[in-house]
């Protein structure tokens, strides 16, 4: 059994890999059965902030300990990593809230969503990093393709405007082909994702989505599209498997907890947007120039640097510029009324 745990997996013992599994067990064994056993009662701002403070707290100290026992290297890269995810996570919380919205999901009902969707998205995740270190160890040149990507993606960010209605699109083309072709209830019943009622033409009992589970759905794909960036993201940081899964997931881990933090003051972060699409720009560039063609060498701390001022620049200079608006009441959400009830072109703000 010892010597099966020191067997190498992915360029690391598996006791590693069955340690870190383990703490993360743990914490959403602890979510789900301690924390959040009440369905009913609402997440404030207060606790929110609280709960993103606890994960980011963890994912600094498994930081610390990736530090002592595998060098400061690898200690920089899964703080930069933990970093870039935990800061494109933030534009996956905006289009969040613009689904929550769009589908008229009550502020106790969305954590049940995100909790399952969270689950799905580490699940998620892993499939794509272990795909793309299959790709990177097999041929080191994917990295420059990932390069490309990540200067196009921050590009496209850059020049594509504060309004979108990409999300409200998308959403409204998925939510009319599943009541085209599933059954799917106009209410939501109480939190569950399915219920049994009479078909209409039959009468029998038959299963029922409900919009909850529409949104649950949406928010996976969501993740997934954003995982397109924020994969590669990370691999440019460092092709250390252990790391970029790690980093990850910490950051996946809080996102929950940050969606409720920032939903409120979606509107206070106008131009954050600019400042995740200079990380990817950066990103990019950083493998082009030292990986690429080896013009200089770029240290794991630079990039981190780099990557929390560019951060910081934009949360600041987004709430300076936003100082005027009128104050968010604590534990409110953005509230976006479903189609039906306005123009599509007042329909939340895109993710930025």
């Amino acid at each position: 059994m010892v010597d099966f745990l020191y067997m190498t997996w992915l360029g690391k013992p598996i006791w590693m890999w069955l340690g870190f599994h383990a703490v993360i067990f743990i914490l959403l064994a602890l979510d789900l059965g301690l924390l959040h056993r009440d369905k009913s009662r609402e997440i404030g701002v207060k606790e929110s902030l609280l709960l993103t403070a606890f994960y980011l707290t963890l994912g600094l100290l498994f930081g610390g300990w990736v530090w002592w026992y595998l060098g400061p290297q690898a200690g920089q890269e899964y703080l930069a990593g933990l970093i870039v995810e935990k800061s494109l996570s933030m534009d996956n919380v905006f289009v969040i809230a613009v689904i929550f919205g769009y589908l008229g999901i009550p502020r106790n009902a969305q954590h049940r969503v995100l909790l399952w969707g969270i689950l799905a998205a580490i699940v998620l995740r892993g499939l794509m990093i272990g795909l793309g270190a299959a790709l990177v160890h097999q041929a080191e040149w994917v990295l420059t393709i990932f390069a490309a990507f990540l200067i196009y993606a921050g590009i496209k960010m850059l020049v594509s405007g504060d309004e979108e209605e990409g999300e409200n699109k998308s959403a409204d083309r998925f939510t009319a082909f599943m009541r085209k072709h599933m059954r799917v209830t106009d209410e939501l019943d109480g939190q569950n994702f399915t219920v049994r009622k009479p078909d209409p033409k039959t009468g029998k009992p038959v299963l029922w989505l409900t919009p909850l589970a529409l949104a649950l759905v949406l928010v996976n794909g969501a993740d997934v599209i954003f995982a397109v960036d924020s994969v590669p993201a990370i691999f440019a940081i460092t092709t250390d498997t252990y790391v970029v899964y790690t980093s990850n997931i910490f950051a996946i881990l809080g996102l929950r907890a940050l969606y409720f933090a920032l939903a409120a003051m979606v509107d206070r972060f106008a131009y954050l947007k600019t400042a995740l699409a200079l990380i990817l720009i950066f990103i990019g560039l950083k493998i082009v120039v030292a990986d690429t063609f080896e013009l200089i060498e770029i240290q794991p701390w630079v990039a981190l640097v780099v990557t929390v001022v560019l951060l910081a620049g934009g949360v600041v200079y987004s709430l300076w510029r936003t100082r005027g608006a009128a104050e968010v009441q604590a534990g409110t959400t953005p509230q976006v009324p479903p189609p039906a009830d306005l123009p599509r072109e007042q329909l939340g703000r895109s993710h930025g």
